[in-house]
């Protein structure tokens, strides 16, 4: 767990640093553009990427987006950090496959170096010919 990812802030201080009333964070809770922590007593607790996420919010619906609208640039987000970890994940496997197939075909070149005749070396041995 990162510092930014710990839920430590209780609702009231939560909306104090996003600059909203709390009633505005259960409501965005009930819309799911928020999922806060709960302890086993129920009690919500907020992480600072919940705070940069109300901010976000905030900023998202002052340029005129609805509650929907903030949903779906939120899901597309989501959707997108999902799959840049995704393509960050098949680059570095194609990396150590493409350095695997390098290793072996220089292994494969080694070993059959001494069989590997060039068309020049031939030449001197049978002559011109055809």
């Amino acid at each position: 767990m990162t510092e930014t990812t710990r839920a430590v802030f209780v609702i009231s201080v939560a909306a104090e640093l996003a600059g909203m009333h709390p009633q505005t964070l259960r409501i965005y809770e009930r819309k799911g553009l928020l999922d806060p922590f709960r302890t086993p007593g129920g009690t919500r607790r907020y992480s600072q990427e919940d705070i940069e996420q109300l901010q976000l919010i905030q900023e998202l619906t002052s340029q005129g987006l609805n509650l929907e609208g903030v949903k779906r640039v939120l899901s597309l987000q989501e959707d997108n950090r999902r799959l840049k970890k995704k393509l960050d994940r098949l680059r570095d496997k194609l990396e150590e496959i493409e350095e695997a197939s390098e290793k072996r075909l220089k292994d494969l070149e080694r070993s059959f170096r001494h069989e590997i005749v060039l068309r020049s070396q031939v030449r001197p041995m049978y002559g011109q010919g055809k």
